[in-house]
């Protein structure tokens, strides 16, 4: 496990260089292909395009589950030089080793598993690696909508939450707005009653936008960029902020969008248009996913492992599964630093995170379409 994972740090696969995702791709079909599963790449439009895998052979009209992964990280080629590949006996560490190519590992090192063993679930596993994930999804998001649509289950590889290795059994919702003011242009010096200034009515919206903020509700909007005007003596006629909302549940997403769509001028003359720009659903503890984490805990216990739980602040592709079938995100491996100069596997961990994999793909069907 640690040689794999060494060699697939040791291929630099940043989202916004799609070509560097074919030998990534490549490896994990040869390993695909030895765990007995048909791979074939689709390609992007913007992105590496995704690897769909399923079972050469395969029970026909069997349910199906779907290990989804991502091969793309955030750091740019060359980080190697700066931030080599490094393992010691109990570490390895290295860019996108956490976040999150543990978890291609573990998938793989699970279904070989249960090939070796001759063991079929009764679930079919359907396995979705894409390479555009840490930009939001933007080629893979519907695919991963339409799989999730036909599937029992869905099962992330995200990197684990904290030392002890917490499923992730909720995510925030993300939403990004932009905010245009328009004012009037005017000399500051020579008529300054004549303007209108930009500048002066966003700061007006920027505490609209940050009253906004509930802790106790874990509801998050942050004013993060902010640009204006064109030169200190004119009256700014123009400006603009950039707006980062995080959200628990799906009617706090609607109550805040609904607030900052509906910001209105103070200033006579100004003019506040916000715009939506993107919107990644929350992935909520519902019903079925509270099924799906029983199931987990369940299969711990087998083989005894103390398993928990908790909420995370960032999306993933969890976010839009959720939204169709019951799904299980956390489930790569214990480390820490992600996309941080530190990231790092803990090696231990790989083989029990792979042994908690296995029993979760042979889990019968969860049955929770008619009450979810």
């Amino acid at each position: 496990m640690t040689d794999l994972l060494a060699q697939l740090v040791s291929i630099e696969s940043p989202s916004l260089a799609p070509e560097t995702q074919g030998p990534v791709f490549d490896l994990l079909a040869e390993q695909l292909a030895a765990a007995g599963y048909a791979a074939r790449r689709y390609a992007g439009r913007r992105s590496g395009g995704v690897l769909l895998a399923r079972p050469a052979r395969r029970r026909r009209g069997a349910p199906l589950q779907v290990l989804i992964g991502h091969t793309d990280t955030v750091w740019p080629v060359g980080t190697l030089a700066d931030m080599p590949l490094r393992v010691d006996q109990e570490r390895l560490a290295g860019p996108g080793a956490f976040d999150m190519k543990g978890g291609l590992v573990l998938a793989l090192f699970a279904l070989q598993a249960l090939h070796d063993l001759g063991l079929e679930p009764q679930v079919t596993p359907v396995v979705l690696f894409n390479s555009d994930e840490e930009i939001g999804s933007p080629d893979s998001r519907a695919t991963v909508a339409r799989l999730a649509r036909i599937a029992d289950r869905v099962l992330v590889l995200e990197p684990a939450y904290g030392p002890d290795g917490r499923l992730k059994t909720a995510r925030k919702g993300v939403m990004g707005f932009e905010i245009v003011v328009t004012g009037k242009a005017a000399h500051a010096g020579l008529a300054p009653q004549e303007g209108v200034s930009a500048i002066l009515e966003l700061s007006y919206a920027v505490q609209k936008l940050f009253a906004l903020n509930d802790p106790a509700r874990g509801v998050t909007v942050n004013v993060g960029v902010v640009h204006g005007g064109t030169r200190p003596n004119v009256v700014a006629a123009e400006a603009t902020a950039q707006v980062d909302v995080r959200v628990p549940t799906a009617e706090d997403g609607r109550r805040v969008a609904d607030a900052i769509l509906g910001l209105q001028p103070t200033l006579p003359g100004a003019t506040v248009q916000a715009r939506l720009l993107k919107s990644t659903p929350p992935l909520e503890f519902t019903p079925r996913n509270q099924r799906l984490w029983q199931v987990a805990q369940q299969a711990a216990q087998e083989l005894g492992l103390t398993l928990d739980h908790t909420t995370a602040g960032g999306a993933s592709d969890g976010n839009t599964a959720s939204q169709y079938t019951a799904t299980l995100d956390g489930l790569g491996p214990v480390g820490d630093g992600a996309h941080a100069a530190h990231e790092f596997v803990y090696l231990p961990s790989l083989p029990q995170r792979a042994a908690l994999l296995a029993l979760l793909l042979l889990a019968p069907p969860l049955d929770h379409r008619s009450r979810s």
